[in-house]
């Protein structure tokens, strides 16, 4: 039996191949793609822009450039760097800060600066994934040049659809 060689193609913010369709004749590792790079490289920077949704859940791409705002969830969510690195900052919420409703979906904006105790902070790189736990308030801080995030969580008030910008018409 003779192995087949697979080539796998890491791409980033400077070098990715847009998304496109290819015919895989059944073999499903002919067929993995992702347009993170190309939405992040037209996104603002920390734009929550949907790639991938399955009912409530999605996926968002989020350009990492500079600090982001402070935000918090009524559930936990989870980022993942694709490109550069990044340090994700993080406080324990006092109540009158968290979301306060347990059903409301996505990330909110905090109005003020995060009162609570800090947690520490993780420092990502290409590939890490980091925990951002419900009630939890938490900063991206980019470090060096702009790199990518994917974050799953829910669809919410700061989710960007821009289906018909991302989707292969032809």
């Amino acid at each position: 039996m003779t192995a087949t060689a697979y080539q796998t193609r890491f791409g980033s913010l400077k070098h990715y191949e847009k998304g496109h369709v290819e015919p895989i004749a059944d073999d499903v590792k002919h067929y993995a793609m992702s347009n993170c790079f190309d939405i992040a490289s037209k996104s603002k920077p920390y734009e929550k822009v949907v790639f991938g949704q399955n009912q409530i859940y999605v996926l968002e791409t989020l350009r990492a450039e500079g600090s982001s705002p402070w935000y918090t969830c009524a559930h936990d969510e989870f980022a993942l760097v694709m490109d550069g690195e990044v340090e994700v900052h993080l406080v324990r919420l006092e109540d009158a800060q968290t979301v306060g409703d347990e059903n409301k979906n996505g990330a909110v904006l905090l109005k003020d600066e995060p009162r609570g105790k800090k947690m520490g902070w993780m420092k990502l790189t290409r590939g890490h994934q980091g925990l951002l736990p419900k009630n939890t308030a938490y900063q991206f801080r980019s470090v060096g040049e702009p790199g990518v995030i994917v974050l799953q969580t829910c669809k919410g008030d700061l989710s960007i659809e821009r289906w018909a910008d991302i989707c292969q018409t032809h």
